[in-house]
């Protein structure tokens, strides 16, 4: 019966440990200045958000066309029972259509509550970043990146630039899909 207690109050001990561990501590030390961010690429840009901002990333659905928007509209789609807005990012960044790959994802994301897709050309998973590492990005001048991204955060070999949805989904010209 001893054997029986201790083997319980060693899955009562694991279940206690598994419901107080959040992420971004290490060792019962916080570390507040972590975030985790979805990775991915529009063209040769390799671009990171925060995944509290991207709830999922998935292929891209077929979706019906909405006449009289602009052409990064691309339209809506039946996901997960939502009606779903279909967003071409590479389109309403440059002005040039995506083309539609096997490598090509939406970020699922929601914009006033309601669900939108980003499409993008493609994710490559998830992966942490410190705040504090972060530089100022170094985007040219005329990139349509730039409005978008604040930071740039080094990563081996590659740089990954901080798109920060916060303030896509908050500009005047993404927010007013209609065409004039």
């Amino acid at each position: 019966m001893n054997a029986v207690n201790a083997s319980f109050e060693k899955l009562q001990d694991y279940e206690q440990r598994s419901l107080s561990f959040e992420p971004g501590k290490s060792d019962g030390r916080a570390n507040s200045d972590e975030w985790a961010g979805m990775i991915f690429r529009i063209g040769r840009i390799r671009l990171a958000c925060n995944l509290r901002q991207v709830h999922e990333f998935l292929p891209v659905p077929a979706f019906t066309p909405v006449p009289g928007t602009q052409p990064w509209l691309l339209g809506l789609a039946n996901v997960h029972g939502d009606l779903m807005t279909v967003i071409d990012l590479a389109c309403f960044l440059t002005g040039e259509r995506s083309e539609i790959s096997i490598r090509t994802r939406l970020l699922a994301a929601n914009l006033r509550g309601r669900p939108v897709g980003l499409m993008v050309d493609e994710v490559f998973g998830q992966r942490h970043f410190v705040s504090g590492e972060g530089k100022k990005s170094k985007l040219a001048k005329d990139s349509p990146f730039r409005n978008f991204v604040h930071k740039q955060y080094r990563s081996g070999k590659d740089t990954w630039q901080e798109l920060d949805l916060e303030t896509l989904f908050s500009n005047a010209a993404f927010l007013n899909g209609a065409i004039a």
